[in-house]
């Protein structure tokens, strides 16, 4: 098997529903997120905030393949996923969504993405 990336799936619950709506906040996470795990966007971020009680979504296409974010004010959650085909160090994911957006809870699955090279014939 042959290594192609690593994915991290984040779900924090028990957030501040003020934050998680919070455009500006929202952006200065990610800007945490690529500064701290040293990722290359390739275009601007990408925004769309829905009408209340509606939240966020956002895209940053990076060089390492992306970072993504919803966010769920009424249900006081996000999800986030970060995929990178180049190795990265682990992201104190919990610490950092409690400081930044109030989390209570975060889940964090690490997915290595591997796949078997197919002969040549």
């Amino acid at each position: 098997m042959i290594s192609c990336g690593c994915e991290w799936v984040v779900d924090a619950r028990g957030c501040d529903p003020a934050r998680v709506a919070d455009l500006v906040t929202v952006r200065t996470l990610f800007a945490l997120i690529v500064e701290e795990l040293c990722l290359t966007p390739i275009a601007d971020a990408v925004w769309h905030v829905f009408p209340q009680p509606g939240g966020i979504t956002g895209l940053i296409p990076l060089a390492e393949s992306h970072l993504t974010v919803h966010t769920f004010p009424e249900h006081r959650s996000l999800c986030i996923n970060l995929f990178c085909c180049t190795p990265r160090a682990e992201w104190p994911w919990a610490e950092r969504l409690r400081e930044h957006l109030g989390a209570g809870h975060v889940e964090v699955r690490r997915l290595e993405r591997r796949y078997a090279p197919q002969p040549r014939w």
